[in-house]
């Protein structure tokens, strides 16, 4: 009876050991996914960046705004639920269509387009923490 009795106190202290490397192991896989999904990978800014900075430089026809400016507006729609990529718009530009330009955050039309025949400066700038594209700013040639 007594080796009986020894024997079951070895097996739950074994039973309970399992149970507690398990549970760490568990908490480690958590914490780790955790981690890699707050970081993204260089591949992952890069293509998120490259939607936007394909468009930056100097006598830019206003073509090109407006669809640099659709791209932010579908990016904007698609990335509600993050801010980290949102995307703000800046507009110094004196030549512009008639109407409101754009500025801030954009999710919806509404605004006016650059005018077609004119030509603007695009330059974007980066989140030093995150990397990402944040602002892009429209102004007028030098």
């Amino acid at each position: 009876m007594e080796n009986a009795s020894k024997a079951l106190i070895i097996a739950g202290a074994i039973l309970l050991s399992i149970l507690i490397i398990s549970l760490g192991i568990m908490i480690y896989n958590q914490a780790a996914g955790v981690a890699n999904t707050e970081q993204l990978d260089g591949v992952e800014i890069s293509t998120f960046n490259t939607q936007f900075t394909s468009y930056e430089g100097n006598n830019k026809r206003g073509a090109e705004v407006n669809s640099l400016l659709s791209t932010i507006q579908s990016n904007n729609v698609a990335n509600q639920d993050d801010p980290t990529k949102q995307i703000s718009v800046t507009v110094s530009a004196t030549k512009w269509g008639s109407g409101t330009k754009p500025t801030g955050v954009i999710t919806q039309g509404g605004y006016a387009k650059a005018s077609t025949g004119a030509t603007y400066n695009i330059s974007c700038a980066t989140d030093q923490k995150t990397g990402l594209v944040t602002t892009v700013t429209i102004a007028d040639p030098n």
